[in-house]
């Protein structure tokens, strides 16, 4: 994706895709049953805004799901299907028009009602501001119906859509509120200074203070809709992660999001609970096809053959993390369409070598390249870049590591100039269409110099995964995936393991792979 991308901008990054309950005994601050307790959240900040249709870093989403309700939602970390927000929905047979209609009464926190023309006005607001997030309707006109229902078309099939519209990005604002300081469904809108002070929605919280350096302040929405969340006081702050574990300890915090595989070591079990899941980040290798970068070597199919072979993928889950898994493609494995690992993943060094020494390969330094200044989950590039170099010399391959700091690397990537290397993908919303941006021609498939055209078969299966429709859509993306392995540059290399860390005061900790963690459900 050419567009500023919140999941490569992160410097640790957090998501579960399963719901977590945990044991509830005393113990840790605060209190998950009394509604006049605080709450506080320690995590290493990436917040920009809290203005909805302009943030789209992580710990914005978090923000924003505290205050702003969005048309669609999921429930808990459930993200195969979307369900009502402030509407339920309906699609059309060929996925270009899906009508929302409202659902029941939701209130702002000024006590205004939510109406069509608020949610009308927030999602051409996104699309007009063209912010971070307003690539999520492209190509979407927004219209109102009547009083109870509104229309999204497209002029090409997007079953996608429903999957896209709970990002915390599209929450809806009161339009009333926000015309009075500046708001406007134009791009001449001002009213970002505003929302970072005031917060205009109908969610179960209300922004009491805000800053983007120390920590956030939310209070009760006295006119939200929904259950009423447990804690009337929610404080986010923003702790590394070394400290995020002695807060958790001392119990002057009751949630760390940002602790990695070594830091949870040690940690008091009479204090604390230890949530593990599956990060949603994949994490992969690319191989560049130019055959002036590739120089033979990288942009050689057999030699391609010969990497994947001689990746001992066992050894690789055991440096990211009990949680961690190998993902089969570039889909992540808690989404629909993700597919298990196939025969071009598995460890065989006699075929790596046969690989090798089909592709013609005479020894040639391979550089490899890889940021060092950030971690996916707590896990290092360096560990993985170490591991590899070490496993492709057992195969014969030479490998130069090339690190260097996140912002030069991607450069460097995103204008197709690296030999090779490793990167990562997070979502941008819980579908599989979200990741034929991998295909040749698209924006990380130029990354690689994949052109278009370069793959026939690939760009064919890509094309019928991306107008597939219903449950053929899993059984296309499949497809496409294993094309992609077949005579692809890309090799998906592992999901590594993500933890958080609770007072065990705290008894349910919903996460989610879009939002992190919706604050008003901790109980």
């Amino acid at each position: 994706m050419i567009r500023s991308h919140r999941r490569l901008a992160a410097a640790i990054v957090i998501g579960a895709s399963v719901a977590v309950v945990l044991a509830g005994c005393s113990g840790g601050g605060g209190s998950s049953s009394s509604s006049g307790k605080t709450l506080v959240v320690d995590n290493s900040f990436d917040l920009k805004t809290s203005d909805p249709a302009r943030a789209f870093e992580l710990t914005g989403s978090i923000v924003d799901k505290a205050l702003y309700e969005t048309v669609l939602t999921f429930k808990g970390s459930d993200v195969t299907k979307p369900v009502p927000g402030i509407m339920s929905y309906s699609e059309s047979s060929d996925d270009k028009t899906l009508t929302l209609t409202m659902d029941g009464k939701h209130y702002f926190s000024n006590g205004d009602p939510v109406t069509v023309d608020d949610v009308v006005f927030s999602l051409k607001r996104v699309q007009a501001i063209a912010g971070n997030p307003s690539f999520l309707l492209d190509g979407v006109t927004v219209t109102k119906k009547d009083d109870k229902t509104v229309v999204l078309t497209t002029t090409t099939a997007n079953p996608a859509l429903p999957f896209i519209l709970p990002n915390p990005s599209l929450g809806i604002v009161d339009s009333k509120v926000l015309k009075k300081h500046g708001g406007t469904d134009t791009k001449s809108d001002s009213a970002e200074s505003y929302l970072n002070k005031t917060s205009a929605g109908s969610g179960p919280y209300m922004l009491k203070s805000y800053s983007v350096t120390t920590k956030v302040v939310f209070e009760p929405n006295p006119h939200y809709a929904g259950t009423k969340p447990a804690y009337s006081n929610v404080v986010l702050e923003n702790v590394a992660g070394p400290t995020q574990k002695i807060n958790v300890q001392a119990g002057a915090s009751q949630v760390a999001l940002d602790l990695n595989a070594t830091q949870v070591q040690g940690l008091d079990s009479a204090k604390t609970n230890l949530i593990k899941g599956t990060s949603p980040y994949v994490m992969y290798l690319w191989f560049n096809q130019d055959s002036t970068i590739g120089a033979g070597v990288t942009n050689n199919q057999d030699f391609i053959t010969a990497v994947r072979k001689s990746i001992d993928y066992s050894k690789i889950l055991g440096l990211s993390g009990s949680g961690s898994t190998q993902p089969g493609g570039l889909v992540p494995s808690q989404f629909k369409g993700a597919i298990k690992p196939d025969s071009t993943a598995e460890f065989d060094l006699a075929a790596a070598k046969a690989a090798l020494a089909k592709s013609g390969y005479n020894g040639q330094t391979v550089t490899f390249s890889y940021p060092n200044d950030i971690t996916v989950d707590g896990l290092q590039f360096e560990t993985l870049a170490q591991a590899l170099q070490s496993q492709w010399a057992a195969a014969g391959i030479t490998v130069k590591l090339a690190p260097g700091p996140i912002a030069t690397v991607l450069d460097s990537f995103r204008a197709g100039n690296l030999q090779s290397g490793i990167m990562y993908w997070g979502p941008d919303y819980p579908d599989a269409s979200d990741y034929l941006v991998f295909s040749p021609g698209q924006s990380i498939g130029l990354r690689a110099a994949w052109k278009d055209g370069a793959d026939a078969t690939v760009t064919d299966a890509a094309n019928a995964a991306g107008s597939a429709s219903s449950d053929d859509r899993v059984q296309a993306f499949a497809t496409w995936q294993k094309a992609m392995n077949a005579s692809g540059p890309f090799v998906p290399l592992v999901q590594p393991g993500q933890y958080v860390v609770t007072a065990t005061s705290i008894t349910s900790v919903p996460l989610n792979p879009v939002w992190t963690v919706d604050l008003a459900s901790i109980k």
